[in-house]
């Protein structure tokens, strides 16, 4: 990843006020580039985005994905290169409770915003994040590819691959007389952690909030395999891949995964194991036995794409990243300038220091 390319580039990110999203916004800014941010408000509290002061150092708007006037409006008001799409539902159980609002969020939200890029000129990179969960999963313990077919039981997992179905469709149908100078793609990355996640329903997140309850964590379906990873790992493959496609968009657009490596898909109990060992006794859990929504069992996702075209593979292993998760959050307990924990993490990631010391950092 070239820093010095993100330098003054004026940058559109959906969903800036989630935890990826937040993320992504503080690492751009300390990159230097000019952010416009356009999302709901923050999902939960609390969140990373207040406890980072990520609007700080960025215009940010209030604003519906699926406000197509409103979205239309932001986007030609700021006139950006680049656009990363994080803006969406993004729980599988949430997903069975409100299948509706999550299928007009993630479909037709990426809809909206593609359609909306059709009329700015000045947009030269769109990166459309969706999931993992995108892939007809099978069940198998066969790494899934970028050109396997796409599917989803449950409602979030189908619509995140419409979505990839929409922006395939966009790519063809509309954007042909620009390929020469407008790269759109899709990236699928595996479960993300790291300091900052308050959603509900996500392992580390509930983990978390067991602890400060001073409860022992119930977990639904402790023995489901997934690629577990730190945010930054999949965030430096987006950025790596908006500087190829802005240079050779004809090249680089289409679907991209960004997983971690196969010796970090572990179960959900392995992970609670491994954090118990981080955490301290405090940290409890235990098997719930009664009746949940159906989940896929097993995903891992195969990067070899991105390692061979783009140069990229994770730098953190699955315990450093699961310490520097824990150091986050015992960081806020302690009361700590999140925002400086938050940097700090990403500058010592930039650095390239070995595990130990990214996660002390």
């Amino acid at each position: 990843m070239n820093t010095d390319f993100w330098r003054g580039r004026k940058i559109f990110v959906t969903g800036h006020t989630g935890f990826k999203g937040s993320w992504l916004s503080l690492w751009l800014q300390k990159l230097g580039a000019s952010l416009f941010g356009y999302s709901l408000a923050p999902p939960t509290q609390p969140n990373l985005f207040s406890l980072a002061q990520v609007a700080k150092r960025m215009h940010s708007a209030h604003g519906d994905m699926l406000d197509l006037p409103r979205l239309r409006e932001a986007l030609s008001d700021f006139q950006p290169e680049f656009v990363f799409h994080l803006a969406a539902q993004s729980l599988v159980r949430e997903s069975y409770a409100n299948p509706l609002q999550t299928f007009a969020t993630n479909v037709m939200g990426t809809a909206n915003l593609l359609d909306a890029v059709r009329n700015i000129a000045s947009v030269r990179v769109v990166i459309i994040v969706t999931s993992d969960k995108c892939y007809e999963n099978l069940e198998s313990r066969a790494a899934y590819r970028e050109l396997d077919p796409l599917g989803g039981n449950d409602p979030y997992s189908s619509s995140k691959a419409c979505a990839e179905l929409v922006t395939s469709s966009y790519r063809h149908s509309f954007f042909g007389s620009r390929q020469h100078d407008l790269g759109i793609t899709s990236v699928r990355s595996g479960n993300v952690i790291g300091g900052g996640d308050w959603a509900a329903d996500r392992l580390v997140p509930d983990a978390i909030r067991a602890v400060i309850a001073g409860q022992e964590l119930q977990v639904r379906n402790p023995g489901a395999v997934r690629p577990w990873q730190h945010v930054l790992d999949p965030l430096r493959g987006y950025l790596m891949l908006a500087e190829k496609l802005f240079a050779r968009p004809g090249d680089f657009s289409g679907p991209w995964n960004f997983g971690p490596s196969p010796s970090s898909n572990f179960s959900v109990a392995e992970i609670l194991d491994r954090l118990q060992k981080l955490w301290g006794e405090e940290l409890r859990w235990r098997a719930d036995p009664g009746v949940h929504v159906t989940e896929a069992k097993y995903l891992s996702l195969d990067s070899n794409k991105a390692k061979k075209e783009l140069g990229w593979e994770p730098r953190l292993q699955l315990d450093s990243a699961l310490l520097a998760t824990v150091n986050w959050y015992k960081a806020y307990l302690s009361s700590a300038d999140m925002a400086r924990t938050t940097l700090q993490q990403i500058e010592a990631y930039e650095a390239n220091l070995a595990d130990a010391e990214i996660s002390h950092g």
